[in-house]
């Protein structure tokens, strides 16, 4: 169902404001991020829910301005009146955002968080953290982290739920958050248990609490089942779970490591100000990935000073257009930035205390819409 926003500072809105409609899908980091920004706007606004069909969830439909790979019978409804700016986020409701606009005539602006598979020049903004290699344009405004806040109040009443449940277990506690797999990285039973025997020497004589999450593959689960040290505790995620300790880990853990596919996560310890140790996945065998990802790279940077890099860059805007590369994501990029503020190390090295806290973008975000919107 739709639902309407009225402004965050209260009040009736004026006539003539500006018709915002937040178009989201069914990732709830990324529809927090678009809600982030829509409240700090301090503008009413609508938010339009897009559901995948049961293929789509995981599959990747083909990238075009549709509604095909939606379920109209969960979605909600989208027609005119158009808005004149859509906020959306990722490749399934950035399809119904380039839809919309269509509809409108091209009067509807879009702004999107993330890079656009395919015709950047259709969208008004694009905010990008540090794992998406944009080049440098007025459309494309770069942040350093993803705009993720962490839900204190949950968190707290999660801790004082679990907290004498956790009271017992040897200190210091290591919390090890595990995402799934993600190109150009593998994540198999033999990165698990490299990942579970690192882990372990970076718990010392403390507690190993393990929790998987949705993207955790079934085989990384079964290898960590198997092989679980002493003093250490797994938990398995499932949908129909009652009992995830996920947020209680937050408030009450002594000190993290996060698989490097799971950016969410990374930026959630840093903005609690934890101790954070990343383990970097793998590469996946061969060179499908990495050879696309410089493929990507072609796209990024400024203008290229030799006659031979210029000819590279203009193959890869022909071959973005024809959608048959993107504007490539590292996301060992974002591991160095935390590296470098001293946020986090890489696992391995000894814990420390994190020097800084992520820097609060998203001021900056709401003065560029509002330009927009001026």
């Amino acid at each position: 169902m739709t639902t309407d926003t009225a402004p965050a500072t209260g009040g009736t809105p004026a006539q003539d404001a500006p018709r915002i409609w937040l178009v989201i899908g069914d990732k709830p980091g990324d529809n927090a991020q678009v809600q982030i920004i829509a409240e700090a706007l301090g503008l009413p606004y609508q938010t339009k829910r897009v559901l995948p069909r049961p293929e789509w969830v995981l599959g990747k439909p083909r990238f075009k301005a549709s509604l095909y790979h939606l379920d109209p019978e969960r979605s909600d409804e989208l027609q005119p009146p158009w808005p004149d700016l859509i906020l959306t986020v990722g490749r399934r409701p950035s399809m119904a955002a380039l839809w919309i606009q269509e509809q409108s005539g091209g009067h509807s602006r879009i702004v999107l968080l993330g890079r656009p598979k395919r015709w950047m020049e259709r969208f008004s903004l694009v905010i990008v953290p540090t794992q998406y290699r944009m080049p440098d344009d007025p459309r494309v405004l770069k942040l350093d982290l993803p705009l993720m806040r962490s839900n204190e109040a949950a968190i707290a009443r999660a801790a004082e739920a679990w907290r004498e449940r956790l009271a017992g277990l040897p200190r210091p506690l290591t919390a090890l958050l595990i995402g799934g797999q993600t190109k150009p990285f593998r994540f198999d039973a033999e990165a698990a248990l490299e990942l579970l025997e690192r882990a372990r020497r970076a718990a010392g004589d403390g507690f190993l609490y393990i929790s998987t999450s949705r993207r955790t593959p079934p085989e990384v689960v079964e290898a960590l089942e198997a092989h679980l040290p002493p003093n250490s505790r797994l938990y398995r995620w499932s949908a129909d779970a009652s009992d995830n300790p996920y947020l209680a880990l937050l408030g009450l853990a002594d000190r993290f490591v996060v698989t490097g596919d799971s950016v969410s996560m990374m930026v959630e310890v840093a903005r609690l100000g934890k101790p954070l140790a990343i383990y970097a996945l793998p590469y996946r065998r061969g060179t499908a990935g990495r050879l696309q990802q410089v493929l990507g790279n072609w796209l990024h940077g400024g203008a290229p000073e030799r006659g031979g890099d210029r000819l590279l860059l203009s193959l890869g805007k022909a071959l973005y257009r024809l959608g048959l590369i993107r504007y490539s994501r590292d996301l060992t990029a974002i591991h160095q930035l935390l590296y470098d503020k001293g946020m986090a190390v890489p696992l391995g090295d000894p814990f420390v205390p994190p020097r800084e806290r992520p820097a609060d973008e998203l001021e900056g975000v709401s003065e560029r819409i509002r330009a927009l919107l001026a």
